[in-house]
């Protein structure tokens, strides 16, 4: 946590020194502040609140990048400074925040303390050497060169805290979400980056009639990525409700999918998996013994991992011709087909569903002991059945999550006595 709390502190630091040096010189150029911070504010109102989403408010944050690179209005050069933007960007963002805050889904410290840090970097970057006159000789392609070079480095610097932050709260690895972030770039970050030039470019030349312009795009295109988070949101809730028909059926026990697919991913979380192969992951995990429904006679408390191997395999390929049937992606179905092979020819995925089956079928009624002495039987099966990497990772997140729970280490073994529903499902 000491990462986080000097992000943190860092960003109250600049935020409250910018906001006295504003206070103390007071606001140069109020009507190019006043319309930035309208449009920052109304970004700010328009974000979503969803998990997975690389930009939380595309519009607010090219906004704010365009007010942090902006030279000039109609022509006459800008007054204001570094601590300027960043005082305007702070009031903007936490004014839009409001309702969200009122609804109980408030802006959380770690994306005020990204926003103020990105702006602030960007801002010291340019507005001391503009107001220096050190741009003043550069025009045309060279100029627009420089702002989109600035809002590089600038969202680079993001997606680092990003990563940082992200890793703090939940302790996956930093690589990993580094490696998600860099590419979200190339997505909606690109647009952010574009926008944010276009902005700053098109405001030094005809003034502030083309904030309207250049950011309704940008506006339609975040709406667009709100109605695509919903509907992936339906979707998703669609599979969990399907793989909960072996439940219904009587073929499993109640919750065992959702808590496979919950502990699958918070493995493939800690081996470095990406977000697309994490989808696959739960989507798989939640829908593997769904080739139980087309058995004649029910496996008995739906535990395939004592099944004989080549019984395994035969339900594991009825469950994945029943997910090609549903329509879900193809690379789904394969790893419920190949989660029952054995574990060199396995993808990563199907090694993990693995696993994961076999320790939760293996520690659950079982007592206060069966979660131990099901890690310890998943691990003497590493010659062959199970994957060596995927069992310590198991026995890292299992450990991770008691530690958490403050509970002490038990034997040898330095895990925890870990309940097998130790995770919930969202």
């Amino acid at each position: 946590m000491t990462v986080l709390r000097l992000i943190h502190c860092t960003a109250a630091l600049v935020a409250a020194g910018s906001l006295a040096l504003t206070l103390g010189t007071g606001l140069a150029d109020r009507g190019d502040a006043l319309a930035f911070g309208v449009l920052i504010a109304v970004g700010e109102l328009a974000r979503w609140n969803d998990a997975q989403a690389r930009q939380a408010a595309p519009l607010g944050a090219a906004g704010s990048l365009s007010y942090a690179l902006l030279g000039a209005d109609d022509g006459r050069p800008s007054q204001h400074d570094a601590a300027q933007v960043v005082t305007v960007v702070l009031v903007a963002a936490l004014l839009g925040a409001v309702p969200h805050i009122w609804s109980g889904r408030g802006a959380t410290g770690d994306h005020l303390a990204r926003r103020v840090l990105t702006v602030g970097f960007a801002a010291v970057c340019f507005q001391p050497l503009y107001n220096a006159g050190v741009f003043a000789s550069w025009s045309g392609p060279a100029y627009a060169l420089l702002l989109l070079t600035l809002l590089a480095l600038t969202c680079l610097c993001g997606a680092v805290l990003a990563a940082a932050l992200a890793h703090c709260r939940t302790g996956w690895p930093f690589g990993p979400l580094l490696r998600e972030e860099l590419r979200g770039l190339l997505g909606i970050g690109s647009a952010v980056v574009a926008t944010g030039a276009v902005m700053a470019l098109a405001v030094a030349v005809v003034g502030l009639w083309a904030l309207p312009v250049f950011c309704l795009p940008l506006l339609l295109v975040q709406l667009s990525l709100h109605r695509y988070a919903a509907v992936r949101a339906t979707y998703r809730q669609t599979i969990a409700s399907l793989a909960r028909a072996t439940e219904i059926a009587g073929c499993t026990p109640a919750g065992h999918a959702r808590r496979v697919a919950a502990l699958s991913v918070a493995v493939g979380r800690d081996l470095g998996l990406t977000r697309p192969e994490l989808t696959v992951l739960e989507y798989a995990a939640l829908m593997h013994d769904i080739g139980q429904l087309s058995l004649v006679d029910p496996v008995p408390a739906g535990a395939t991992a004592g099944l004989p191997a080549a019984e395994q395999r035969r339900i594991a390929l009825l469950g994945g011709a029943v997910v090609r049937q549903t329509g879900v992606d193809p690379a789904v179905a394969v790893i419920v087909e190949r989660q029952a092979e054995s574990c060199p020819g396995q993808p990563v995925a199907a090694r993990i569903v693995r696993a994961v089956n076999a320790y939760e079928e293996k520690s659950r009624d079982a007592g206060p002991e069966g979660p131990l002495r099901a890690l310890e039987e998943l691990r003497l099966g590493t010659a062959g059945d199970y994957a060596p990497e995927v069992v310590e990772s198991l026995g890292r997140v299992l450990a991770q999550a008691q530690g958490a729970r403050g509970r002490m280490p038990v034997r040898r073994t330095g895990l925890s006595d870990p309940a097998p529903g130790w995770v919930t499902h969202g």
